[in-house]
């Protein structure tokens, strides 16, 4: 069998502290248990969010799942809401820090079987640097998840600089996850935000990364951006062609083709559709993209490496890349690790 890590999944613990009675204000998420292990995530004023099943607070529930779809290893990382951006930078990294304990700990259980990233207070870059040394350093994380953007602030902000030195002095894999959709109180109807807003978000990310010459200033940094790269690989013509004919607006910060960063970051691999995969293997090239689910939610994929290993256009050693090959190049990881 050949080894199978799903290098996106989201994990909750099974309590979360009362963060409104702890800081003295709301807006931060609670679990409110239900029948038969489900919960509800909620925020503290009572506005609902999502319900959550078993599958993403228990760990003994996952591994079952886990085994009964053959994949070895999961990289656990917190569901984006969690993120906690908006609240003072040192409740939100108290806030990252209770949960990047969470994930350890599992990891500690189980670590053949998981690996975890922590997520951090990048509303604070400098607490945000001090939490992720802890990260990497005490927690034995390889990497960190962050969001697409934070608050008004794009990936490309030169506030954020600090956290990409440290991330590549440190050699973290980062996972950049698109979250708080932009146009999504314009587009409340149909799952817009999710369906729309998602693929826009992460490339919006990507862009903000290049064009912001974050690639130049860190070219060690190892980056992962989610949902395939959203729809960066369907787009790039139009964003080549911009940079092009816009040069006065697309170049002021870097002078490099888009077209010529193909290969330096990865993507998973959750496209939903053998072609697209498909043409963003032929873009970005496999050694570039890696299988990943969203698992537990119902936009991932249900099962997990079904599409990579249904594409009879490629051959084993290429299946092999995105299995596992490419996670654990990102995550900086060796395969002896979780094979015995």
């Amino acid at each position: 069998m050949t080894l199978k890590i799903d290098m996106h999944n989201h994990i909750l613990p099974k309590k979360l502290p009362n963060f409104k009675e702890k800081f003295g204000y709301g807006g931060f998420i609670q679990l409110i248990p239900k029948d038969n292990g489900y919960a509800d995530m909620v925020r503290d004023d009572g506005k609902f969010f999502r319900a959550v099943e078993p599958n993403c607070m228990d760990i003994e529930v996952r591994l079952e799942e886990m085994d009964k779809f053959n994949v070895d290893v999961q990289v656990l990382s917190t569901v984006p809401v969690m993120f906690s951006e908006w609240a003072k930078p040192v409740h939100t990294r108290e806030v990252n820090h209770f949960l990047n304990t969470d994930i350890a700990e599992q990891v500690s259980r189980y670590p053949k079987r998981f690996v975890g990233l922590g997520t951090i207070p990048l509303n604070d870059p400098e607490l945000g640097c001090r939490e992720l040394e802890v990260c990497i350093k005490e927690l034995g994380l390889p990497g960190v998840q962050i969001g697409s953007h934070y608050g008004s602030l794009n990936l490309s902000d030169p506030s954020l600089y600090s956290f990409y030195e440290e991330a590549e002095k440190l050699g973290a894999a980062i996972l950049v996850h698109p979250w708080d959709m932009m146009g999504k109180d314009t587009m409340p109807d149909y799952w817009l935000p999710w369906l729309v807003g998602m693929p826009a978000e992460t490339t919006r990310a990507i862009c903000s990364m290049i064009f912001g010459g974050i690639f130049e200033k860190y070219p060690k940094l190892r980056v992962c951006f989610a949902h395939g790269g959203g729809s960066f690989a369907f787009t790039l013509g139009r964003i080549e062609h911009g940079y092009n004919v816009r040069p006065d607006l697309c170049q002021v910060d870097n002078k490099i083709n888009p077209r010529e960063y193909l290969g330096k970051f990865y993507v998973d691999s959750i496209n939903h559709d053998s072609k697209a995969l498909q043409y963003n293997i032929d873009l970005l090239g496999v050694d570039s993209i890696m299988l990943g689910t969203d698992y537990p939610f119902p936009l991932g994929e249900l099962e997990p490496g079904k599409l990579i290993e249904s594409m009879d256009s490629l051959d084993q050693k290429q299946k092999e890349r995105l299995l596992h090959g490419s996670a654990l190049e990102w995550l900086g990881l060796r395969k002896e690790q979780f094979v015995s």
